[in-house]
């Protein structure tokens, strides 16, 4: 039987109305290295996928200055699909692994699971003494049934939807928040807006970026995805699953989609400087992401109001985790603990937005704007997503079905396969990848 956790946004919301994917060295190889760097100092590695926010907050210059004796080299691989499979031979191997290693949510089933060995326990470090300070899920979910803790967490993802202001005037669409908001009732009501844009779209601008996104943002608002209470895997039963397919792929065959493949097709990073898509379902940590690949020019012409509905949802967050294998796992466990602190969580918020995961945190970006994204308040629209999120379970599988799944939806953009061939192909690739 699968071993699942039930996760919670709601949880996080509590405390927040209670109380309320890096280094100035940074290296294309953070692997293992010598526990002392030649001038003597302690060298540790941190390898991440995806924009974590860590290094655009100073966060790692600034340990440095705080520690005069640690030196920090740091990586990041863009796409996580790619940044796994590659830890995992490095773990295998031995060779290879950083001190710190970054997590994604859908993985650390499989990790307390799978990988309890090849993970330090923090519950005994600096790291394992704020274990109480995040909500009892996410904690939950990196602990393994005899009490290690083979994580500690980053950040959630909480949704909310970007779009480009400018192009949904040029559309004759409403660009205030409130507004917009107000159009978006229901996931149809978001499909029947993007009808009524591509009637009238500057040319090369598409509604949405992906079907594959579209399908992630639905089903981040359900409790039950692809596995069960159980812990069976449930995905190609379960119809939340099959509706939210079904409803993303006809959204790709109305032309509403720039058919676009997150993270890994560069024009898709160039599309949010360039308007080659109006709207984008946006946890709080692409917040940053958007800033980064919109640049300066895309100031001003960013807004972020709520999923339709003011559905919550969560789609993201992640732990740091140290590899068995470090040889620096004190002075590890001592940066994990710093970097997962309240006040450095709410640094990277406020300049990259990923939201925080430690729950001292919350009351410090409550009242968060971002400038960029025209003063939108970040803080309460993340903050009102996570209290509106449901309970989630979490399965050992879930980054592999969602993979599948959204591959699937790309081959309906890209190559015309239908819905139900793409769905059937996903079905007997899914057979062979998971026992």
């Amino acid at each position: 039987m699968a071993n699942v956790r039930k996760t919670t946004l709601a949880a996080a919301a509590a405390a927040v109305s209670g109380a309320l994917l890096l280094s100035s060295c940074s290296t294309s190889d953070a692997g293992s290295a010598d526990a002392a760097a030649a001038d003597g100092k302690t060298q540790l590695t941190v390898s991440l996928f995806g924009t974590f926010g860590m290094e655009e907050a100073g966060l790692f210059d600034e340990y440095e200055q705080l520690n005069p004796d640690v030196t920090i080299r740091y990586e990041s691989t863009q796409g996580e699909d790619e940044y796994w499979p590659a830890l995992q031979t490095k773990l295998a191997s031995g060779n290879g692994v950083a001190d710190i290693q970054g997590i994604e949510v859908g993985r650390i089933a499989d990790v307390v699971a799978n990988q309890p060995d090849r993970w330090a326990d923090l519950s005994g470090t600096p790291a394992g003494d704020q274990v109480a300070d995040f909500p009892e899920w996410k904690s939950a979910a990196a602990t393994t049934e005899d009490g290690k803790v083979l994580g500690m967490g980053t950040d959630i993802g909480p949704m909310g939807l970007c779009y480009r202001s400018d192009l949904l005037q040029q559309a004759g669409l409403p660009t205030d928040p409130a507004e917009l908001s107000a159009r978006l009732t229901s996931w149809d009501d978001y499909v029947a807006l993007g009808r009524e844009f591509k009637a009238a779209a500057p040319a090369g601008t598409a509604w949405m970026d992906s079907a594959g996104g579209f399908y992630n943002a639905i089903i981040s608002t359900e409790e039950e995805i692809y596995y069960d209470e159980a812990g069976e895997l449930v995905w190609d039963s379960n119809p939340a699953v099959r509706d939210a397919f079904d409803t993303a792929a006809a959204a790709a065959q109305e032309g509403l989609t720039a058919k676009l493949e997150q993270f890994t097709d560069p024009a898709w990073d160039t599309g949010f400087g360039s308007g080659s898509f109006a709207t984008i379902a946006c946890p709080a940590w692409m917040v940053g992401y958007i800033k980064g690949k919109a640049g300066d020019a895309g100031s001003g012409k960013w807004n972020v109001t709520s999923l339709p509905g003011g559905a919550g949802g969560n789609w993201g967050g992640a732990y740091l985790a140290i590899p068995e294998s470090s040889d620096n796992k004190e002075q590890a466990a001592e940066l994990v603990a710093w970097l997962t602190a309240p006040e450095q969580q709410a640094k990277v918020f406020e300049t990259g937005g990923n939201f925080p995961s430690n729950t001292g945190a919350f009351e410090l970006v409550s009242g968060t704007t971002d400038e960029y994204f025209q003063n939108a308040p970040i803080g309460q629209i993340f903050a009102d997503a996570a209290e509106a999120a449901p309970t989630q379970i979490l399965g050992e599988e879930d980054a592999v079905v969602k993979s599948a799944l959204v591959q699937a939806l790309l081959s309906v953009e890209v190559n015309g396969v239908s819905p139900a061939d793409a769905w059937e192909s996903a079905a007997a690739e899914l057979e062979n990848q998971i026992s």
